[in-house]
């Protein structure tokens, strides 16, 4: 059978069974890659058939693909080296695909018992690759920009995916909106946010083949200054001047803010993000109370936003205290005495005065000067000795310093304490004492008489009768010029003239026994009357 007759037979043959056989290939479209293969599978397993053709239709002809029969299988010039049939099932396997193999291809399996046909669409897609973002900014302002991300890509049949991070984004319609082409989709942020492309972002093509994933996108957006604050908020109202003091300024912002400060709204020909005390000085804006501001400017977004104002003052700690008082001789009742207090260094706003560490108040005797940096005491008295002590202080530290006075009187209340009466032989100790600054000397005299003894203690180791008699003590202050004295009268007593007697025990057993036998005494007399008859007179 010559050629024309074979193609003429199969023709006939196909529109005898056209109608039939509708299920042999599944429900299309099928869908294949450019440059690569694909089968299109009946769903047929073993067919029955004299002879299996395929055929392909591109909407203005149709040619044929490949013939398959008992006597083989034979493939048309068109599609030598690229197609071929399954012996068994009629499955067809196209290789290197074109895009010109996008079409119709059908099936007819004929046999004696009639003829089977089915039809199925490929799409020959282009493969997805070239996945890239590009943005119409190279940076962006927060508020202000509009940041456009356009992902482009190739292939057939494309469908787009934004992502951050591994979240998709999605669209509002209003502030980021989304438009989306053949071969390219577009992200529009209007009025960008800092959060909006921290992601990375990616964007993603795909078909129903094949996905793409583009390289990671970041876009700076740069925003702030905002929340600039003073550090410490609340420092002291007064700053030591020698302290380690400075404030810190801080501020939120992309890229980072430069810092401006200034003092009571004045800029200060000083930058960045602490001020130190020393600059203060340096300028001399801490004698007075100020308020300390910093201003952050972003160069970027060109925004400048101040601080909160904190003030405070700076002044210098006291230091060398001193207390000067008088340097002659003082005594009670004739001298006055003026104590002062200064100090060497510093600012002194309080000066408070103590004695022996109890607060010091003025009185008829004790006057203040009005500053309080000096005290008169006039007259002295003897109770003005002791410990006077000032105390200078600031609102940043508080210094102390004192002075020792010492204010002679006396000697007063001069007292011998001691023995009135003893024995012979007995030992006698007489002491004097006396209230005296500073302390007295003591002389004793004996019935008039001075002795040797010259010291506050009088001592006979044993006494005779010749002891008896008035013992006078001499206190004398050699720096006041004042002598006081004071007597005492002993006597000696032979031995035993000064027992005390009986104890009380002793005299309380004597009484005790004497009852008893008055008591037996009377009991013994009732007795013996009751035993002896008493003869009638009658």
């Amino acid at each position: 059978m010559d050629l024309f007759a074979f193609k003429t037979l199969l023709f006939l043959l196909s529109l005898i069974g056209s109608c039939v056989g509708e299920t042999l290939l599944p429900k299309g479209p099928l869908e294949a890659i450019l440059g690569k293969s694909v089968t299109i599978k009946t769903l047929v397993e073993h067919p029955e058939f004299d002879f299996i053709t395929w055929n392909f239709s591109d909407g203005t002809q149709q040619i044929n693909v490949v013939t398959l029969s008992k006597a083989g299988l034979k493939v048309a010039d068109a599609y030598k080296g690229r197609a071929t049939a399954n012996t068994t099932n009629g499955h067809l396997t196209i290789t290197d695909l074109k895009a010109t193999d996008s079409g119709d291809f059908s099936i007819n399996i004929i046999s004696l018992a009639g003829t089977k046909t089915a039809e199925i669409k490929l799409k020959v897609l282009e493969p997805v690759s070239g996945v890239a973002i590009k943005s119409n900014l190279p940076e962006a302002i927060e508020h202000n920009s509009t940041v456009v991300l356009t992902c482009s890509a190739k292939g057939s049949f494309l469908k787009f995916t934004w992502l951050k991070g591994a979240t998709p984004i999605v669209a509002d319609g209003k502030r980021v909106t989304l438009k989306t082409e053949e071969l390219s989709s577009t992200l529009t942020f209007t009025g960008v946010l800092r959060t909006d492309l921290v992601g990375p972002i990616y964007c993603t093509a795909a078909n129903n083949l094949e996905t793409e994933k583009s390289g990671p996108f970041n876009l700076t957006v740069h925003y702030g200054p905002e929340g600039v604050t003073i550090s410490p908020a609340s420092p002291p109202k007064v700053i030591r001047s020698d302290s380690n003091f400075s404030l810190s300024c801080s501020a939120v912002s992309s890229p980072s803010a430069s810092f401006t400060w200034y003092h009571n709204q004045e800029q200060m020909e000083f930058g960045g993000p602490s001020l130190h005390l020393k600059t203060i000085l340096v300028h001399k804006f801490g004698s007075q109370v100020g308020d300390y501001t910093c201003m952050a400017k972003n160069e970027k977004t060109l925004r400048t936003v101040p601080s909160a104002a904190v003030s405070f003052a700076v002044m210098d700690a006291i230091s060398g205290a001193k207390v000067s008082g008088p340097s002659a001789t003082l005594i009670a009742g004739n001298s006055t005495a003026n104590i002062s207090c200064m100090a060497m260094g510093g600012t002194v706003d309080t000066i408070t005065w103590m004695k022996d560490g109890k607060p010091l108040s003025a009185s008829s005797r004790l006057v203040f000067s009005a500053n309080m940096t000096s005290v008169m005491i006039n007259l002295l008295q003897k109770e003005d000795n002791g410990e006077f002590t000032c105390q200078l202080t600031n609102p940043v530290n508080s210094v102390k310093a004192s002075y020792k006075m010492v204010v002679n009187y006396g000697p007063e209340q001069v007292m011998v304490a001691g023995e009135k009466a003893v024995e012979v032989n007995d030992k006698v100790d007489l002491k004097c004492s006396a209230a005296s600054v500073p302390p007295a000397n003591y002389t004793w005299k004996f019935n008039g008489t001075m002795t040797d003894v010259k010291t506050a203690q009088y001592l006979i180791e044993k006494a005779v009768y010749k002891n008896t008699g008035t013992y006078t003590c001499e206190a004398h202050n050699a720096v006041t010029g004042k002598t006081s004295m004071y007597s005492h009268t002993m006597s000696v007593k032979e031995e035993g003239a000064l027992d005390d007697g009986l104890s009380d025990g002793a005299i309380a057993g004597i009484v005790i026994a004497v009852l008893i036998a008055l008591g037996a005494a009377i009991a013994l007399i009732v007795y013996c009357r009751q035993k002896v008859p008493v003869e009638s007179p009658y």
